[in-house]
């Protein structure tokens, strides 16, 4: 009993889920997106899945090692989670070519088993109580999960049925709302909720990337996949600065504020698990 109130008082090692959890969330997968193509296609390939995996590891391990919550640490994590699942989504397909259909399929596969482990040890799927470091390894398997099926669902969508990415971006962005407004309206459950829409931040957040920075034979605008990856970063970089100072982003600070009444539960945090 004491273990189990020890678990409910504990503070989450994850971010609050607020309108900016989602905005940085959207901008890092874009950012991942354009971050791996740009070292693949301007770098040694090998060299560079290399590189990301170590660096992936390091920015994980040092998240898993702190004992509390802190937004650069946890966004840096998320960060090395979109550059390096979008490079081994693409590995399976460039290297060993397996189709965008298929490794959509094994990673989903790859989700549900993570989630049933996950559920059948804890009990539960909710971020908010991400207080164990089994807990939290089970979030950061799912994570990754998430991010890989969603690189091959928006290579799958953009490439293989021939959407081009911006009807590909804008099919996710659909599919990323309509679960949050089914938790709105018609009571959809809260973390139920909350992972339909994480899984459709990582297609939805390339697609817009691949939009902008690939050529204009590609089916993209032409700003080339440096420049855009300079610009997300920028831009996660201030709003998790922002985050941090104003403490907008804390679990404790969100249990405080007026953000849940304001949305109408659309927020996983909104409600109990």
């Amino acid at each position: 009993m004491g273990s189990l109130r020890a678990h409910e008082n504990a503070i989450s090692k994850v971010a609050a889920v607020t309108v900016f959890f989602w905005i940085i969330k959207i901008l890092t997968t874009a950012m991942g997106e354009s971050v791996s193509d740009y070292l693949v296609f301007r770098f040694n390939p090998y060299l560079a899945v290399i590189g990301g995996f170590l660096v992936f590891v390091a920015a994980l391990g040092l998240q898993l090692a702190v004992s509390h919550y802190h937004s650069s640490t946890y966004w840096l994590a998320v960060s090395m989670v979109a550059v390096f699942g979008t490079m081994a989504a693409d590995v399976l397909h460039v290297e060993f070519k397996v189709p965008y259909l298929v490794s959509t399929a094994l990673f989903a596969v790859a989700l549900v088993i993570v989630f049933g482990a996950w559920y059948r040890s804890e009990g539960t799927l909710s971020i908010k109580e991400i207080t164990t470091p089994r807990r939290e390894r089970f979030y950061w398997a799912a994570v990754l999960a998430t991010f890989a099926m969603g690189t091959a669902a928006g290579d799958l969508a953009a490439h293989t049925a021939g959407m081009g990415f911006l009807p590909a971006g804008i099919l996710f962005a659909v599919l990323f709302a309509l679960p949050l407004l089914a938790r709105r309206f018609l009571g959809l459950e809260a973390v139920t909720a909350f992972w339909l829409s994480y899984i459709m931040t990582r297609p939805l957040g390339a697609s817009f990337a691949d939009w902008l920075g690939k050529s204009e034979h590609a089916g993209g605008r032409g700003f080339g996949d440096g420049p855009v990856a300079f610009v997300l970063a920028v831009l996660v970089v201030a709003l998790v600065t922002y985050v941090s100072v104003t403490g907008r982003d804390s679990v404790q600070d969100f249990s405080r504020s007026s953000t849940v009444a304001s949305t109408g539960g659309l927020l996983e945090s909104s409600t109990p698990s």
